[in-house]
């Protein structure tokens, strides 16, 4: 499985592949038992275990980092109890107030560009670059690059430009993290706050995971060249974005768990045993059926090779919006 054909084209056109009724036939694709109660890190971002892979999506040129969002097989137990859990208080929930769960969503995107100064390399990345993300991710989300449609669009709100060279460049996991994002975040968990900049340790971007106490901390971070015609070579057609997103949206990155146990929580993508990188053609690191995923939007190739969510992983969003994100 090679580069996206035609992608600047399929893009354009926004003709999603597959229906949202197809989408809510597979909501069970996904679905997690219940176990112990959830134990992430403060603020629901996942600091990076000491068994997870030792290595990054980063940005040309650089060598391999931690990521943030890969977890441990046992953090993701305690992550999908919790879920389990956080589904059964909404059902509770909504049998008592008559609501019921949503099918489709719109999500409002508040976006804090974060400055060095007001020059380009200091950050001031032009507004155009951030209508671009949008529109990429309408299109990710609706299956128009050749996925499965998602029950998401996205609703740029607002552009907020904060010129804080104290939070430039923004430092995972850092005092200066918490206080930028403490300050700046707006709105409630249904809310997209994305944290533009550049970032330490080489990194493309990072994000929380879903939880059931709204944190300041909540929200994406990606790299600001990393946008649709940023500077960042192969990475910069909003993919990142997209990406952190899905984590945002409760996904795992597709590489989870390796080849055994219950991998990245969704039945529909094959095993994979560690991450992929470029383009590669034909991998397949698992006795289990299907090659590797390298085009899943939730693996770590070249922005031009990734194009697609499964039903399964569209299922699994919608579920945990309801559990965690929904009003």
């Amino acid at each position: 499985m090679g580069p996206r054909p035609n992608l600047l084209t399929r893009r354009a056109a926004g003709v999603a592949s597959t229906t949202l009724a197809l989408l809510l036939s597979t909501a069970a694709v996904g679905a997690v038992p219940a176990a112990s109660a959830f134990s992430a890190a403060p603020g629901g971002a996942c600091v990076e275990p000491a068994d997870s892979h030792a290595n990054a999506r980063v940005k040309p040129g650089a060598a391999a980092k931690h990521d943030p969002n890969e977890l441990t097989a046992k953090q993701v137990r305690e992550r999908d109890a919790d879920l389990a859990a956080a589904l059964r208080e909404r059902a509770n929930f909504r049998a008592g107030a008559g609501a019921t769960a949503l099918a489709t969503v719109t999500i409002p995107v508040v976006v804090h560009v974060i400055q060095e100064n007001s020059t380009r390399a200091g950050g001031n990345i032009p507004d155009s670059l951030i209508t671009s993300q949008i529109t990429v991710l309408n299109q990710a989300y609706a299956g128009a690059t050749g996925g499965a449609a998602t029950a998401f669009t996205f609703r740029l709100d607002k552009i907020n430009r904060v010129t804080n060279p104290s939070w430039y460049p923004i430092v995972q996991g850092s005092s200066a993290e918490r206080s930028m994002k403490s300050s700046l975040r707006v709105g409630g968990k249904n809310t997209l706050n994305i944290y533009l900049g550049e970032l330490s340790d080489d990194l493309l971007g990072w994000a929380t995971f879903p939880q059931r106490n709204l944190s300041s901390m909540d929200g994406v971070v990606a790299l600001n060249e990393s946008l649709p015609g940023g500077t960042a070579t192969n990475y910069n057609q909003g993919d990142t974005g997209t990406h952190e997103v899905g984590h945002w949206l409760n996904l795992y990155h597709t590489f989870q768990g390796g080849c055994g146990g219950s991998g990245d929580s969704v039945s529909d993508t094959p095993a994979e045993a560690s991450p992929a990188y470029e383009c590669p053609t034909g991998r397949n690191t698992c006795s289990a059926t299907g090659l590797d995923p390298i085009t899943n939007f939730m693996d770590y190739t070249y922005d031009s090779c990734m194009y697609q969510f499964t039903p399964g992983q569209a299922s699994r969003m919608l579920t945990a919006w309801n559990a965690y994100r929904a009003a």
